[in-house]
């Protein structure tokens, strides 16, 4: 029974190692702290296999890289794995301008909070206030502005497009992240990229691994709790047969005594009957 519990013991330890080594490594650009793994990955720079570019990143001046086909290149920021978190910045520090060009419809990306419909407006004159102009935006003899769809048909100004964004723009919230947050999906991606099913579910192998250790240890105990109380009901039939034994030894002993007594008595009577006749 104990080489049996060795030996799932050493299985699930071998289990746990293997999924360890199933694990994807992670890489970085040099110069960046992005950990990169499945499903980024970094392309190789004088590659020509564009599929799936979405998670394709590039190492560039010491920063992480991606490219999208509508906007350029945006540096990462970082990346939750568990969230299906990535956060990018803009290198031009013009955050209204990628919301105003970067198409996502061809990736495998989504802005990670809830979009809006807002219309950029091109005009030759300042609006009055609360309305506040793009700065990056402007340029010699226009304002642009993120105003509700509502209002552009209420202002003298020329439509540049309505798109939905995480927000429009304000002078308090005009650094060059803010709102650059996307998510991805992966449905089917796995197979078609060609990663191992073991690295992407790496997680398989160490489940098993604990499941099998927790079911030895189960069996153990199991043993340990039948040994003892098999242990303890011997114990209790040699306990009663040793007091039953007791118990017979003075039944016997108490019968001897009566039987003795009797006698006595017997005697007693014959000494006193004997003296009676001879009187």
């Amino acid at each position: 029974m104990e080489s049996f519990i060795f030996f799932i013991f050493l299985s699930s330890v071998l289990l746990s190692t293997e999924a360890a080594k199933s694990t994807p490594s992670t890489v970085k650009c040099s110069g960046s702290s992005i950990g990169i793994r499945f499903p980024f990955r970094i392309k190789p720079e004088h590659s020509g296999h564009r599929r799936h570019a979405g998670f394709e990143l590039h190492c560039k001046e010491n920063h992480t890289v991606i490219h999208f086909p509508s906007q350029g290149d945006l540096v990462v920021k970082s990346i939750s794995y568990d969230d299906k978190r990535l956060d990018l910045l803009d290198p031009k520090r013009c955050v209204h301008e990628v919301f105003l060009n970067l198409n996502l419809s061809d990736t495998p990306f989504d802005y990670y909070h809830t979009l809006k419909k807002y219309t950029y407006l091109k005009c030759s004159a300042k609006l009055p206030p609360p309305l506040q102009p793009v700065p990056c935006l402007n340029g010699s003899g226009y304002h642009v502005y993120t105003v509700d769809p509502r209002l552009a048909e209420q202002v003298p100004c020329m439509v540049i497009k309505t798109v939905g964004i995480p927000f429009p723009y304000s002078s308090y919230l005009s650094d060059n992240s803010f709102g650059l947050r996307l998510t991805w999906d992966l449905p089917g991606l796995q197979s078609e990229l060609g990663w191992s099913a073991s690295c992407y579910h790496k997680s398989h192998p160490t489940v098993l691994g604990i499941g099998i250790l927790m079911l030895s240890l189960l069996v153990l105990i199991t043993r340990k709790v039948y040994h003892f109380n098999k242990s303890a009901a011997q114990k209790k039939v040699e306990t009663r047969i040793e007091v039953e034994r007791l118990l017979g030894d003075y039944r016997v002993n108490q019968q001897y005594y009566n039987i003795k007594g009797l006698t006595q008595e017997i005697r007693n009577y014959a000494c006193l009957y004997i003296s009676l006749l001879s009187k």
